[in-house]
């Protein structure tokens, strides 16, 4: 499923097209947003994946990752089962040190603002050691403009192209969240040496956050989050500069 050098070229050059194109899955020789969204994850997986807001088919894990993971989700989409579906996101399923990677493909906007928190904590915990995070998330303007054209599509069609009208959206859910409430709620988890990676066949209007889960103690990891790291450290270390 992953794209050759070719095809990221011929994504690049046609992104205006695809991202006006009301399609999920690849057509025309051509990615569709969520297959590349899923090409750029899959390059920062490592070892057993655990990929939270999985979506229809858990597609990422059964197709990006050939099974080597587990995908969960709050609602029974399409080709999910009850072993996908877990009830209160604040306490996963799993023991500690279970995952050497966590996914949040495109979803940490549609946790409610008042557990982002707690499901970012039980993450850090699910990881082992050195394992890390991959949160994705796109420009703002750009996520309120295809949220907006695919629900129009699908009240016009009485389609469900977008998982969000399915389901609907929660009062505490966002349309996206910023890099500064990303970055604050990953350090305040534990994660250490966020990077942020632009999606270069996207122009940059997507993105995702990579940062590890440091081999410490509880206090230990007080410790450095109160320490003298600044925000234009972290931001730095994250290409924002």
């Amino acid at each position: 499923m992953r794209r050759s050098r070719s095809q990221k070229v011929l994504d690049f050059l046609t992104f205006p097209v695809r991202a006006v194109s009301i399609f999920h899955e690849n057509r025309f020789g051509l990615s569709s947003l969520a297959s590349e969204r899923f090409d750029y994850v899959a390059a920062e997986v490592t070892g057993y994946c655990l990929d939270v807001g999985c979506g229809y088919h858990n597609k990422f894990v059964s197709a990006w990752l050939h099974g080597n993971g587990k995908g969960i989700d709050v609602f029974r989409y399409k080709g999910l089962t009850s072993q996908h579906i877990v009830e209160d996101i604040t306490h996963f399923p799993f023991t500690d040190n279970s995952f050497e990677t966590v996914t949040f493909i495109a979803n940490l906007n549609h946790v409610p603002e008042s557990d982002r928190d707690a499901e970012l904590a039980e993450a850090y915990r699910c990881l082992k050691p050195g394992g890390r995070i991959v949160v994705t998330m796109g420009n703002p303007i750009a996520e309120l403009a295809v949220h907006r054209v695919v629900a129009w599509h699908d009240r016009l069609f009485g389609t469900n192209l977008d998982m969000d009208s399915e389901r609907g959206m929660g009062q505490e859910e966002a349309f996206y969240l910023l890099d500064s409430e990303i970055v604050e709620r990953l350090m305040r988890a534990g994660f250490s040496g966020l990077k942020k990676r632009y999606f270069c066949t996207q122009w940059a209007l997507n993105h995702l956050w990579v940062g590890s889960k440091i081999s410490a103690t509880g206090s230990e990891r007080a410790m450095v989050t109160q320490s003298g790291v600044t925000n234009a450290d972290w931001l730095y270390a994250g290409g924002l500069r």
